[in-house]
């Protein structure tokens, strides 16, 4: 149950800076056995889920090509463009340039 609620916490505060220890005591554990019972239900750490469900917005917010990518960073929640580039590749296994790229390929390939 406390891992659900925490996953609603992090979803509605995703988009800004938010620390484990915020959303531990959101759901009134310690923050030892929140990061403890987080992971064993998860199987991710609680930055590594934070910043997931950043880039799952973030891919969505890069399909519209008037959307800036520092716009997406921003809104997301990352505090520096090169903190989300990094991020984006490490997840995605590509850039937000070449992740939208492909996103329009794929599109008109389909047009």
């Amino acid at each position: 149950e406390s891992v659900r609620v925490a996953r609603g916490y992090i979803e509605k505060h995703k988009h800004r800076e938010l620390a484990f220890t915020e959303v531990a005591a959101a759901v009134h554990l310690s923050a030892f056995h929140f990061c403890k019972v987080f992971r064993k239900a998860t199987g991710l750490t609680f930055g590594h889920y934070l910043s997931l469900m950043r880039i799952e917005d973030a891919k969505l917010k890069l399909q519209n090509q008037h959307t800036r990518i520092s716009q997406a960073a921003f809104a997301v929640g990352f505090q520096s463009i090169a903190q989300f580039n990094r991020t984006f590749r490490r997840f995605t296994g590509e850039s937000p340039t070449e992740y939208r790229r492909a996103f329009y390929r794929a599109g008109s390939a389909v047009s």
